[in-house]
């Protein structure tokens, strides 16, 4: 694990140059570049052989070997998979499905129109995308929390056709826990077919499995690289990197809180970011023997070992005002706030994806629970972007219907415009209705 403290204005120059570095460190790192080469050849392969394609990578990549017939769960397969699952999970999921419902749908915008004196018309239509591909992750773990929160928002948006795909990580299959989430939030196709084999088979289709407008979902490094070279056939929402936290404390946190914050991103993968952030050097030494402690606890301990020996960081400033410039620098995923005035420190962060606010507020209820997404700008592009939610599923028409006497009142500011721009026939596709012909 990283240890910065903070004595002078060259080691704070140090520690900001090395988070802004964070956005593109990936690019000299030759097995991600490895992985990248490989994701292109998947792709490639998948939009010149489709099925055959897929069949294949998933034989190699994850050692299934499916015909393309075999791709899709039947309707009797997700009633056995439902039947597998614990009741008391289901109970839990569909609580979870009805919050994160409630908060999606107060995101959405509405069509609106406006009508003049005259006659003129200005307006917008919001109409829901066509169809969408979720792609939720397996292999280490089961995630049904990313099935939610992927369809959950793009069926409050009006999504008529959602396609999910996983890869056949459990038992040659999906894991029962994911299929039961896809059916309760409305999946209407899923398909046992995962990695960079599946994102192109949704982008560009195949025989099996169709195309769609836009693909959404997390996934490791493959997946990540090939939605970025699908991009410009199909919407994505993002490419995702590993999951992150920043955890913004001063003396009054609980060092076990805090900890344990940085071990819940730990425990992803060995590539999660934990980052404590403090003024308070008794607190960054109470941490880090809490982490010592508690990750000997953790089921994962090896992952969130070496997560941390990779990703971890703990940065002691001079001031509290300090940390904050370091946390806006980070724009992290995940932000906890575990100081005396928490709503004081949220007032000056202008970069996260997802903030979280005192002692009482775990990452792991945003995660799971409370309604906001979990799919969050990662690799500092709070700075930029933002949270998965129902609008990211919509799309925008802007309606216009100009009135005679409207067109004649703004032609000369039109043509005036268009002749600046040197566009003549624009400027004469105004003028020749004013004049009558």
């Amino acid at each position: 694990m990283q240890y910065h403290e903070i004595m002078d204005d060259t080691t704070l120059r140090t520690v900001m140059q090395r988070i802004e570095a964070r956005g593109d460190n990936t690019a000299s790192n030759k097995s991600v570049q490895d992985k990248h080469e490989t994701a292109r050849w998947i792709v490639e392969a998948v939009r010149k052989s489709g099925d055959a394609a897929v069949a294949e990578c998933t034989e190699r990549f994850d050692g299934v070997a499916l015909e393309s017939s075999q791709f899709e769960l039947t309707p009797e397969e997700l009633d056995e998979a439902a039947a597998q699952c614990d009741p008391a999970l289901l109970a839990v999921l569909e609580r979870a499905h009805g919050n994160i419902r409630r908060f999606h749908e107060k995101n959405l915008r509405t069509s609106w129109e406006e009508t003049f004196e005259d006659g003129t018309v200005l307006g917008q239509r919001v109409t829901a995308i066509e169809s969408v591909g979720v792609y939720v992750p397996g292999g280490k773990a089961f995630y049904p929390s990313s099935v939610l929160m992927n369809i959950v928002p793009a069926r409050v948006a009006g999504v008529k056709e959602i396609i999910m795909v996983s890869p056949p990580s459990y038992q040659g299959s999906i894991h029962p826990g994911v299929l039961a989430a896809a059916r309760m939030a409305g999946a209407t196709r899923i398909f046992r077919v995962g990695g960079a084999q599946a994102v192109a088979a949704l982008a560009y289709g195949t025989a099996t499995i169709p195309s769609v407008t836009k693909i959404t979902g997390p996934g490791n490094t493959f997946v990540t690289a090939a939605k970025g070279l699908v991009r410009h056939v199909v919407e994505i929402d993002s490419e995702a990197g590993p999951s992150e936290v920043v955890v913004l404390a001063d003396k009054t946190a609980k060092p076990l809180y805090v900890a344990y914050e940085m071990l819940a991103q730990a425990e992803h993968d060995e590539e999660a970011m934990s980052v404590l952030i403090t003024p308070s050097a008794e607190l960054a030494a109470q941490v880090r023997a809490c982490l010592e402690v508690e990750q000997e606890k953790l089921e994962r301990r090896d992952i969130a070992t070496q997560s941390l020996k990779n990703e971890g960081v703990i940065i002691v400033t001079r001031s509290m005002e300090e940390a904050i410039l370091l946390t806006n620098l980070y724009a992290p995923e995940h932000l906890s706030i575990q100081t005396e005035f928490p709503g004081w420190a949220a007032e000056r962060i202008e970069h996260a994806g997802a903030i979280m606010l005192g002692s009482m507020t775990p990452v792991a209820v945003g995660d799971y629970y409370a309604g906001p997404n979990h799919i969050l700008p990662t690799r500092r592009r709070a700075r930029f972007s933002s949270p998965l939610t129902a609008e990211d599923f919509r799309k925008v028409t802007s309606i216009l219907c100009y009135s005679a006497e409207r067109l004649a009142q703004d032609a000369p500011d039109i043509v005036r415009l268009a002749t600046a721009e040197g566009l003549q026939a624009h400027a004469r596709a105004v003028q020749v209705r004013v004049e009558g012909r």
